[in-house]
Order: C-alpha cells, then sequence, then structure tokens
C-alpha cells in the first residue's frame, strides 16, 4: 500500500547556502489496514516523514527517494493530481486541533464544507453525514456541537471532530501526528480508542507518530524507533518492548520504569548493568 525506500530531507540554509541532511535514507513498508508507530524524542524526524509523505516539506528542501502510494509516485506527482491525492487518499491528524479548525467559524462549517467539496454531496447530506461520524467518534450532542465554535469546545471534544473529519472522505492512509498530545491521560486513552476502532471499521492503513512506545504499542501492528532522523529498528510491540536491538531503544522504555518488571531490558537496573558491560 505504501512503500517508502531510502528517503532523504535535506534542506538549505537560506543565508549560507549550507545543506543539512534531516532524514537520512529511512525506508519501510506499510499494508492495507496496518498501523504502524514511528516512535522516538522530539526532533528525531517522526513528523517530517509526515510531511514529506503528504508534499508539504520545508520551502526550499530537497526529496530524494521513493515514496509510492498504491503503485502512484507521490514525489514525482505534482499539481492537481497531488492535490486530488492528498485530498481523497491522504488524511492528517495534528497534534494540535484548535490549529486544524478555523477559530471564527462553527465547527459544522467545517465538516460540512468539507464533505461538500470533496464528495460533491448535498448540504443536506452532508449535515445528516457530519452527524453521523459525529456519533461513531462518541459525541452525541451533535447539534450543539455542529453549531459551537473551537473555543467553546474541551481539546477532547476538538480532536474528536478533527478525527471525524478525517474519516469523512474515506482515506485509504490516515497521518496522526502526536494526536493526544495536548490532552489529559484519560482523554488519550479515549482518542486512541476512536483512532483504533475507526481504522478497523473503515479498514484504514494508518502511521502513528508518538514519543510514547507504550501509547504506540496499543494501537499499532508494528513499531519504528526513530532517532536524529534514521529508523533504527522496526518489530512487532512484543519484539520491540521484549528485545530491544538498541541502546536508545532502551532508553525511551526506561523512561517510563513503573511499566516494566524487574530483569526486563528496559528495567532501570537491567540498563544500568547493561551499559556498565559495554
Amino acid at each position: 500500500m505504501l512503500h517508502i525506500e531510502q528517503l532523504v530531507l535535506t534542506v538549505t540554509d537560506p543565508d549560507t547556502g549550507r545543506e543539512t541532511e534531516i532524514l537520512h535514507g529511512n525506508s519501510f513498508t506499510l499494508g492495507q489496514g496496518e498501523a504502524l508507530g514511528l516512535v522516538g524524542e522530539s526532533g528525531s524526524g517522526k513528523s517530517m516523514t509526515l510531511k514529506c509523505i503528504l508534499g508539504i516539506e520545508p520551502s526550499g528542501a530537497r526529496v530524494d527517494g521513493k515514496i509510492e502510494l498504491d503503485g502512484a509516485d507521490l514525489l514525482a506527482t505534482k499539481g492537481e493530481e497531488l492535490r486530488r491525492i492528498r485530498a481523497e487518499d491522504l488524511a492528517l491528524i495534528a497534534q494540535n486541533p484548535h490549529g486544524a479548525l478555523n477559530p471564527v467559524l462553527p465547527v459544522g462549517r467545517y465538516l460540512v464544507e468539507g464533505m461538500a467539496d470533496a464528495r460533491s454531496m448535498s448540504r443536506a447530506d452532508a449535515e445528516a453525514k457530519a452527524a453521523e461520524l459525529l456519533l461513531s467518534v462518541g459525541i452525541a450532542d451533535t447539534e450543539r456541537v455542529l453549531r459551537s465554535y473551537p473555543h467553546q469546545l474541551s481539546g477532547g471534544m476538538l480532536q474528536r471532530v478533527v478525527i471525524a473529519g478525517a474519516i469523512s472522505g474515506s482515506p485509504k492512509l490516515l497521518l496522526a501526528d502526536e494526536p493526544t498530545t495536548a490532552l489529559d491521560v484519560t482523554t488519550q486513552a479515549e482518542v486512541v480508542a476512536i483512532l483504533d476502532e475507526m481504522r478497523r471499521e473503515h479498514g484504514l492503513s494508518m502511521i502513528f507518530v508518538t514519543h510514547d512506545l507504550d501509547l504506540a504499542a496499543a494501537v499499532c501492528d508494528r513499531l519504528a524507533v526513530m532517532k536524529d532522523g534514521e529508523i533504527l529498528e522496526i518489530g512487532t510491540p512484543d519484539e520491540i518492548r521484549d528485545h530491544p536491538k538498541t541502546e536508545y531503544t532502551r532508553n525511551l522504555m526506561a523512561a517510563r520504569p513503573m511499566l516494566y518488571p524487574a530483569g526486563h531490558p528496559a528495567s532501570p537496573g537491567q540498563t544500568a548493568t547493561k551499559e556498565s558491560g559495554e
């Protein structure tokens, strides 16, 4: 479904002309209906990978390698065809739901106009579909929410609205860029559960970006650990958690040591012992 091969992102300093490589030849594949977690600390290149897939990398940047979505070469696709793919096949859920919505328009406009434009629906059909989508993401008071402005809703409620908007166009690939960052722990769990349910119900493929290994493991079939623009290892959640291949992965897990029993590769004592012996 998605095939990325030797992806390199290079940015140029506009003042000095100096080039800096941000992504260093990463490769991975994503099957139909599969969820892949990109996990790593801030600055590891997770969000930049999503930007390359969407074709919204920084101005003046150069992307090399291959990005194919169902056989279509996204790096070679331009203009109207690229806009069509973005509208029909790709959907982004950003970490800040407030930034995804126009603050001076009610939530209903975000959902209804998006469907009316992308799917050529009548306004009445789009309004009915919008209410149905809100119900599917756990929002019962649909009429009130559709009339509300973004500032009148909580972060968790807004993120549900954004998820509803993302799946409204029946995309092939859902790109979730740290969608729970601004939420409390309880709401995080609810949003992750909704994402997982929507993915399975609609047969979507998904790339889930986060710094939290455990959060990614709860919703993803495979995890890819990133550091300094490079994918260090890829495996199932059990493989990554029980048999980490790199010290960086062990340190990521050890950042939440209470989740790992004594003797686990990520437990504080085990990590310290390994470090002293290397």
